[in-house]
């Protein structure tokens, strides 16, 4: 099923992903060019209406009434001059819509006649007579008590022999602008705001809106950085838009062009909707047709695999009925002789076992080798004893024992485990092993002690073996599971003497230096006392021989 659905599912979401970020991008083309259109036909739309009402301020102030008005007359004159100046420029103010305020200036930057009974207050730059150029002295801005959004501009008043005589101050109606702004914006999809350097909107085909629309500081430097690409921001209403920013040369404002993003992509998301309509369809239906699938071909095969488990796991009593008469009915029928042949073997194979089990066993119980060490074992130690002493008895060969058994084994055994004990038994054999000559015979007595039998041994050859199996034994290194072990030894060391009657004296001996070796504080060699002069009694008192 998983299957069908990836071959299904995609190739078509594959081509339908491929088909939205192409769709999405000629998209983004497209309103960048939609946009770019708006800003520059706004643009050259203020410039247009700028430089008209430049034009026009210029020609006022190269007008015979400002020019006489500002000219250098007697004193007395001068109030009827400012009187008839004043008239002019309310009677010119009167015919220019656009124009809000007209002031005269003289080269001192006091008033000398104004269209308005209270002029605006204007500093002119230190600068700006000596240069006679025409500048906006105050940026666009919303004017609270005209209501509008106003901008002024000053030009030179020049005499005939183009002396500065002073300035002509024209204050502006933005909002005339309006119209011209809403028209441009009803011919391209998309809205235009005309911002201050601050980012506060003076103008909007928002118009309602305008006057409470300003862009963050950051955003706005981002735009403008952007200049002409297509940004994604939050717009008025905390909507999502699409815009971008452009200013015309040596205006004081920015115009910002934006859509609304919801608006622009709104017929990819209808179209995106209908395609993962489409793609939840496909997969329902390639769905079913893979679970019939499943449920024809899947299944049987599952219930074989659910068979051949159990048969691998030794039921053998498994049989699988025959469901259907096609290549999956003959693999079920090929199932079944194979179970039958297989439970024919295993009862051949358990017959077999069975016979092979009664040999192992009886090997096992001729075997003389412990399973744990590999050393002989105790029933091995009892024959090579028995062996050693009729040699001795015959030829007076003597020989020696050395018992072994490990320091505080069951402490070892308590806090390690008894894995780490047959890891020490493991390792303690093994050196064992290698200590001993080929002549030697090594058993484990049992549990964690050893007997180690040294045919014609002398007493310091004994005593020399025994020391060096000790000293082997502690230096060697136990590392089980990361944990370091100290093992030692006590070591018991003892000879054949004329009067024993039996092997089981000379162990008894060995046995009894041992647990004096134990006594004694372990980790040493006892070895026992050689019999003393004739008529003296054996002293079993022993010379101990201590670990380093």
């Amino acid at each position: 099923m998983i299957f069908t659905l990836m071959a299904a599912l995609i190739p078509s979401v594959g081509l339908g992903l491929f088909s939205f970020w192409q769709h999405e991008s000629l998209i983004a083309a497209n309103v960048v060019h939609q946009l770019r259109t708006l800003a520059s036909d706004t643009k050259r739309e203020l410039e247009r209406w700028l430089s008209e009402r430049t034009q026009s301020v210029r020609a006022l102030a190269a007008s015979g009434a400002v020019i006489d008005g500002l000219s250098h007359r007697p004193v007395s004159a001068k109030a009827k001059s400012s009187q008839e100046l004043t008239y002019y420029l309310n009677s010119v103010k009167d015919k220019l819509g656009t124009f809000l305020e007209l002031t005269v200036l003289d080269p001192r930057g006091k008033v000398v006649a104004s269209s308005s009974v209270a002029p605006a207050s204007v500093v002119m730059p230190p600068d700006w007579f000596a240069k006679a150029a025409s500048v906006v002295l105050v940026p666009p801005h919303w004017d609270e008590r005209r209501a509008t959004a106003t901008l002024t501009v000053a030009v030179p008043v020049l005499s005939l022999d183009n002396r500065v005589l002073g300035a002509l101050l024209a204050e502006l109606d933005l909002g005339s602008v309006q119209s011209m702004l809403n028209f441009v914006a009803s011919a391209i999809p998309g809205d235009a705001i005309l911002l201050d350097k601050t980012g506060r909107a003076i103008l909007s085909t928002y118009a309602e809106l305008y006057q409470t629309i300003r862009i963050e500081p950051a955003l706005l430097q981002q735009l403008r950085e952007s200049k002409n690409e297509l940004k994604q921001f939050e717009g008025i209403g905390r909507r999502t838009v699409l815009g971008l920013v452009d200013a015309p040369q040596d205006a004081p404002f920015i115009i910002l062009v934006e859509r609304d993003r919801a608006e622009v992509y709104q017929a990819w998301v209808i179209f995106r909707n209908l395609f993962l309509a489409l793609v939840i369809g496909l997969a329902l239906l390639v769905g079913l047709a893979a679970l019939r699938i499943g449920r024809y071909i899947v299944l049987p095969l599952d219930r074989i695999t659910v068979a051949a488990d159990r048969i691998s796991a030794g039921d053998l009593a498994v049989q699988l009925p025959k469901a259907q008469d096609d290549e999956l009915g003959h693999l079920t029928q090929v199932f079944n002789r194979m179970s039958d042949k297989l439970r024919h073997v295993h009862r051949e194979f358990e017959r077999a076992s069975l016979a092979l089990q009664e040999q192992n066993a009886l090997l096992e119980t001729l075997s003389v080798t412990d399973s744990l060490t590999g050393l002989f074992n105790r029933m091995k130690l009892n024959e090579v004893l028995d062996e050693q002493f009729a040699r001795f008895k015959r030829n007076q060969h003597t020989f020696a024992v050395l018992m072994l058994d490990i320091d505080h084994f069951k402490v070892l055994n308590d806090t390690f485990g008894h894995l780490a004990g047959d890891y020490v038994l493991t390792h303690v054999a093994e050196i064992l092993k290698k200590s001993i000559r080929s002549v030697d015979y090594a058993a484990r007595y049992g549990g964690e002690e050893f007997a180690i039998v040294l045919p014609e041994t002398s007493s310091e050859a004994a005593l020399d073996m025994a020391e060096r199996i000790r000293s082997r034994i502690q230096m060697a290194d136990y590392h089980f599971h990361g944990q370091h072990l100290a093992v030692t030894i006590s070591v018991g060391v003892a000879h054949s003497r004329a009067d024993d009657v039996t092997a089981d004296a000379v162990i008894s001996r060995a046995d009894q230096m041992l647990y004096q070796a134990k006594y004694a504080g372990r980790n040493r060699v006892q070895i026992a006392k050689e019999v003393g002069r004739i008529g003296e009694p054996p002293d079993d008192g022993g010379d101990s021989l201590p670990g380093a």
